[in-house]
């Protein structure tokens, strides 16, 4: 850094120096992830400094940055920016602190926005090093939910984590851990309880420093009490669960990045209710590579696992190798992929469309205008003719 404060220069033009937001994951590597991204265009004066985006409200965007929070515009060239990207800091074209660029994301966590025919995506955050997804003991497991938010995770480029919560209201978390480890497919378990502060530094320990940790789950499932605890101190508000349902009210309202004693960034999120599923090609290879491998040992290359003779599944699902409610919940990923997948093209194709027709409109406007200047030249001439010829 100059001493004036800026990010200083080589000959080059390039960062020599960076300090950004410690408490919010800028570590070497990160200094380093910013000299391999400079900032497009010509630099503003006093240059440019990274940044991190730690929450967005509705017309501003709040972001980390050395010197501390900053209260910015959304960027102004419309780049659509998630809580924990990297930016670049500088000054808009009328001097005032900006937002001069968004830096390419290491890991990403998606899902297709929550309502039924949409087929667009919503980032929940950026460069996230573990998505925990949080499994409370006192409700019954939803096998299915935690498939397709483990696929998420694993699609994010993010490593998944399951933690347990509330293991000190019921009896039975050992039964709920082992049931947890058959589903989650390898994927790590963590047990903890926050009331107690148990497995609140082994939970830890599976962040890097400088490591970003996102906890997803439903409403009610105990991710703002384990917050406090993993922070020590209060910063999120708790709620109580209704007993009829096991759920509970939206205590946390927007994603935000909450700085955690080590170093570790934690970022907290609403309450998901639903995780629709985009674009998890990957995500499901990993999750259910086991019946990859089960494709593989198909008598034909492209076997539908259905009545085929060879089917290498229908043979695991006969000996109870495989779980019957397994290969179902597989079936349903896959068809909801499907589906997006159709909806993507049937959206490409009535955007080509409406392209098309407006193409053909303007064209036959052109058409028609090009019919009446002829129509009216013919006319003009005609019309001089007929003067001559009076003479």
């Amino acid at each position: 850094m100059s001493p004036n404060g800026n990010t200083s220069t080589d000959s080059l033009g390039g960062p020599t120096s960076l300090d950004g937001p410690a408490a919010y994951g800028f570590t070497d590597a990160t200094a380093a992830y910013f000299r391999a991204n400079p900032a497009p265009g010509p630099q503003p004066p006093g240059g440019v400094s990274p940044g991190r985006v730690v929450r967005l409200d509705r017309n501003r965007v709040l972001v980390a940055s050395a010197s501390g929070l900053l209260h910015l515009p959304y960027p102004a060239d419309g780049e659509v920016a998630a809580t924990g990207d990297w930016v670049w800091l500088g000054h808009d074209r009328v001097g005032e602190p900006a937002i001069t660029a968004v830096l390419p994301r290491q890991s990403a966590l998606s899902r297709k926005r929550a309502f039924e025919h949409s087929s667009e995506e919503q980032v929940l955050g950026a460069n996230i090093d573990i998505v925990g997804v949080v499994v409370p003991v006192d409700r019954p497991l939803t096998h299915n939910r935690l498939e397709r938010t483990l696929v998420a995770a694993w699609d994010s480029g993010a490593t998944p984590l399951v933690v347990i919560t509330k293991a000190d209201l019921a009896g039975i978390a050992d039964d709920v851990v082992g049931e947890v480890m058959l589903q989650s497919a390898g994927v790590e378990v963590v047990t903890t309880s926050a009331e107690q502060g148990d497995g609140l530094d082994e939970l830890l320990r599976h962040v890097p420093r400088g490591g970003t940790l996102v906890l997803l789950g439903p409403s009610g499932a105990g991710k703002s009490t384990l917050i406090n605890a993993l922070a020590g101190r209060e910063i999120q508000e708790t709620g109580a669960v209704r007993a009829g349902d096991g759920k509970g009210r939206h205590t946390t309202t927007s994603r935000e990045l909450v700085p955690l004693p080590g170093g570790v960034v934690l970022m907290d999120t609403p309450g998901v209710r639903g995780f629709g599923l985009f674009d998890a090609e990957s995500g499901m290879d990993e999750m259910f590579n086991d019946l990859e491998e089960l494709f593989a040992r198909c008598r034909f290359a492209d076997c539908g696992h259905g009545q085929e003779p060879g089917c290498a599944v229908q043979a695991a699902l006969a000996e109870d190798v495989l779980d019957v409610r397994r290969w179902n919940s597989y079936l349903k990923l896959q068809r909801e992929l499907a589906a997006l997948n159709r909806r993507h093209d049937a959206a490409a194709r009535r955007a080509y469309q409406r392209e098309w027709h407006q193409k053909v409109a303007v064209a036959g406007q052109g058409q028609r205008a090009a019919e009446r200047y002829r129509h009216d030249q013919a006319e003009e001439r005609s019309e001089r003719s007929s003067k001559r010829r009076k003479r």
